[in-house]
């Protein structure tokens, strides 16, 4: 069991230092046509993103599911203020 309990270990410590931080993400822009296809489209299929993204022409699933997650997530939304006040 130790020996379980290490690999995990071992496991979960190469995945972290492989991730990237969320918060260094660039924003991604979309028109205005292809949100409003991924909004009806999630509501459809739900976090499907390779199903969404195959009806948006040079996106990948990944882009769309980062534009998702920047749009609806809770650790995003200051920066989304803060990249408002900026353009404004």
């Amino acid at each position: 069991m130790d020996k379980r309990r290490a690999r995990k270990q071992a496991k979960t410590r190469s995945a972290k230092s492989e991730e990237v931080s969320s918060l260094e993400w660039e924003f991604i822009k979309m028109t205005e046509q292809e949100e409003d296809l991924i909004y009806r489209m999630y509501r459809l299929v739900g976090d499907r993103w390779d199903l969404i993204a195959g009806r948006i022409p040079g996106r990948k699933p990944e882009e769309i599911e980062r534009f998702w997650i920047m749009r609806h997530g809770q650790v995003f939304a200051e920066k989304r203020s803060e990249h408002s006040a900026k353009n404004s």
